[in-house]
């Protein structure tokens, strides 16, 4: 195996998740638990790659919808739902889940750990012979699965922390299907080809940015207040 390749591989998700932890400044989480949430990540990518191959073999659909199908169905829908449920089985009902940010937090950790080493199976094995995947993957793909986990732990936290029975199934519910939404989209843009779509990929991503920097921040002052700072 290429060192290179693979540092090259396992640098985003680990810059990234020091940056999240770094970031929870006011109460931050047990760092025993934000490694066993990473690792759990890595690990989901296993039940992933199986339900993914099962969801494929199904993939009759001719053109722009099969095309859509593996967006939204096989890569979406079943990606953000294991990096979901790693967060739902090791921490949700967790005592150090205890604030909003943490939400946002624990779903980003999770994402990284999975995108940390769909990293490597592209960087290191899959695309070694392509010079510019690594870097490509640093800006673009690792930090994609680092947004659309920031939506998922902002609609988690509401889940958690809602006031009734009736709010808290319906932001559990947009816990999964807006990040769905958004990874499908943003696959299927890149999947299709299709000229007037790539001509919005970057304004999607614009908007991923600046959409998920504002709940990170509505968060962040919630921590702050909560913490008497």
């Amino acid at each position: 195996m290429n060192i290179n390749l693979f540092m090259t591989a396992i640098t985003p998700g680990i810059a990234l998740g020091l940056f999240f932890y770094l970031f929870d400044r006011h109460d931050r989480e047990p760092v025993r638990i934000l490694l066993k949430v990473f690792i759990m990540g890595i690990i989901s990518v296993i039940p992933t790659i199986f339900v993914e191959n099962i969801l494929t073999f199904f993939n009759v659909f001719p053109g722009i919808i099969g095309i859509g199908y593996t967006a939204f169905i096989v890569a979406g829908l079943t990606e953000e739902y294991m990096k979901r449920q790693v967060v739902l089985k090791n921490v949700y009902f967790n005592p150090v889940f205890d604030e909003k940010l943490d939400g946002i937090v624990y779903c980003v950790i999770a994402a990284l750990g999975f995108a940390t080493i769909e990293n490597v199976m592209y960087v290191v094995f899959r695309f070694s012979d392509v010079e510019s995947i690594g870097f490509y993957r640093a800006i673009v793909s690792v930090p994609a699965h680092m947004l659309f986990a920031v939506t998922m732990g902002y609609y988690l936290s509401m889940a958690k922390f809602a006031l009734t029975e009736e709010e808290s199934q319906y932001y559990f519910k947009k816990s999964l299907s807006v990040p769905t939404v958004l990874h499908g989209i943003f696959d299927f843009i890149l999947m299709s080809q299709i000229d007037i779509l790539m001509v919005l990929f970057v304004p999607f991503v614009i908007y991923l940015w600046v959409n998920n920097l504002k709940k990170l921040n509505v968060y962040y002052a919630d921590s702050k207040k909560r913490n008497g700072l």
